[in-house]
């Protein structure tokens, strides 16, 4: 037996071998050893388009070929463009190809996809012409015209037209330790940061996520989450691909159309953020849908209420794991365990996966005792190259531990828990929001003299965005609709606050920084007056 540990420092399990292996290999993996498989569904309400592994090697050689045409390998391409096959057509051509793909969320405008395409140095970009209300198509022809470094804007559409028609390249040789994904986040600054993953690192990560979930050798995997983000790039999509399964793509969330798939596609597991499973708890299809093939839901990225998992459980009669990790991780680091307590599956995040080195560990960066805060820290194969550029080294420290920026708890056991941010960012509804982005677009207005974003409590969401503004003229009242206005005119629709706040003074350090649980507290206790915006 075990002994119990007394020092907050998970010690790296090796007892899994590490898949060392490009995404182009994986993929030529599964196609030789299952070609007539189903590999790839797009998942819609209709008339489904489907890829047997072998179809998805030839198709991704020949878009592969193409770009190659166009691409010296080590170039970045951007895609800007929801959920569709030919966005998982292309992300397995980049791979072969020996470039590094730039996700793009599509709900971005203008100048968030000029600022990630200057720091990427991309080549070109691959765009849909439009994404609800955003002009994606015109948006990226503009840049171009004035990036010296975009040569090339491609339609999405392409990519279908060169399964039929592009050639058959000679694939350069890619290796298992290359960069693959060029995913940008943000920092304490605001300015994005391009975190370079490799191959290596998200295989293996969602590998062993897969694992943990139980997840088959020729699964079926429902998803929704955007492949723009490493959830749905990465985490689902190799997961699936690890274990030879189908992966089911939907466009977008929608609560009936998921529980379509699960019944029509027997779907074995799913990774949906809390948001999206009370939406299809509370959906009027789910009582008539037959979900007995769902093995595991994967969840995470914001808490998980006990009365959330009893109810999930007993609706879809599944299991759960809760995950957590960051980008700078490849995916993630830590999961719970199907057969964990729902206690675990709620107030942790589970115990780090195979081959993960974790400590919590205090300002001096030595591992403090269980059960005491500290700053979660790891490192392994799951560790980002580094930053592009290498802006902000410093999370990366020199003995190779990656400083999450996240406080936590380790028990006797190891599993972790969070327990606050050193950062100030926002999780709504699984998505990362970051302060600085928003405070900077609000500062732009007339009416706003000072302003701080923060992230509220929301039983929906996990949290929602709330602006604190100090008013310009102090005898007027805020605008809150026209600032609101503004904001969509320039941001995602998601990281437009949704409610606003007035303050006279912020209180702040004595260094002058504003303290933001401090906001929050004056917030949560009526002393802050709120603004209404419709």
């Amino acid at each position: 037996m075990t002994a119990a540990r007394t020092v907050s420092h998970w010690a790296p399990d090796g007892s899994i071998a590490l898949r060392e292996v490009s995404l182009g290999a994986l993929l030529r993996e599964a196609a030789d050893a299952v070609p007539e498989r189903v590999a790839l569904v797009e998942g819609v309400a209709g008339d489904r388009r489907r890829w047997t592994y072998r179809e998805l090697w030839a198709d991704s050689e020949r878009v592969a070929g193409a770009l190659l045409e166009r691409f010296a390998p080590g170039e970045r391409v951007a895609v800007y463009a929801p959920n569709s096959p030919e966005w998982v057509l292309l992300q397995h051509a980049v791979a072969l190809a020996g470039l590094l793909l730039v996700p793009l969320n599509p709900a971005y405008r203008s100048g968030e996809v000029e600022t990630i395409l200057r720091e990427s140095g991309a080549a070109g970009i691959v765009s849909v012409s439009r994404f609800r209300d955003n002009e994606c198509g015109e948006i990226a022809a503009a840049l171009a015209t004035r990036l010296p470094t975009v040569r090339e804007t491609i339609a999405l559409s392409q990519i279908r037209e060169w399964t039929t028609s592009g050639p058959v390249p000679a694939l350069p040789q890619v290796r298992s330790g290359d960069p693959f994904l060029l995913q940008f986040t943000s920092g304490t600054t605001g300015v994005p940061k391009g975190a370079l993953l490799h191959h290596r690192g998200v295989i293996n990560s969602a590998a062993h996520v897969a694992d943990r979930a139980a997840f088959p050798d020729g699964g079926s995997w429902i998803n929704a989450m955007p492949m723009f983000h490493i959830a749905g790039s990465c985490v689902t999509h190799m997961g699936c691909l690890s274990h030879r399964g189908t992966f089911v793509l939907a466009p977008a969330f929608e609560p009936g159309l998921m529980l379509d798939l699960i019944e029509t596609e027997h779907g074995n597991a799913s990774l949906i953020v809390p948001t999206m499973i009370l939406a299809m708890l509370e959906h009027p299809d789910l009582a008539r849908r037959d979900l007995s093939s769902l093995r595991t839901i994967l969840s995470g990225a914001a808490d998980v209420a006990p009365a959330l998992v009893h109810r999930a459980k007993a609706a879809f009669g599944c299991e759960f794991t809760i995950l957590y990790g960051q980008t700078e991780f490849n995916g993630n680091v830590s999961t719970t365990r199907r057969e964990d307590s729902v206690e675990d599956q709620t107030t942790t995040v589970g115990i780090p996966i195979p081959h993960a080195e974790v400590k919590v560990a205090d300002l001096d960066g030595n591992a403090v005792p269980v059960g005491v805060d500290g700053e979660i820290c790891a490192r392994g194969y799951q560790v980002m190259l580094g930053y592009d550029g290498g802006p902000e080294s410093t999370a990366i420290d020199a003995d190779g531990w990656l400083h999450t920026g996240d406080l936590g708890t380790m028990d006797a056991r190891g599993y972790l828990r969070i327990t606050g941010r050193l950062k100030d960012m926002i999780i709504r509804g699984g998505m990362n929001l970051y302060p600085r982005e928003i405070e900077e677009v609000l500062f732009d207005h007339p009416s706003v003299a000072q302003v701080s974003v923060v992230g509220l409590p929301d039983p929906t969401w996990g949290e929602i965005v709330a602006a604190v503004v100090i008013p310009r003229d102090p005898g007027r009242p805020l605008p809150a609709g026209e600032l609101e206005e503004f904001c969509r005119a320039r941001l995602a629709r998601h990281k437009v606050p949704r409610r606003w706040y007035v303050a006279s003074e912020f209180p702040l350090t004595p260094s002058g920084k504003v303290q933001k649980f401090r906001l929050r507290e004056l917030i949560a206790d009526g002393r802050i007056e709120g603004v209404a915006a419709g």
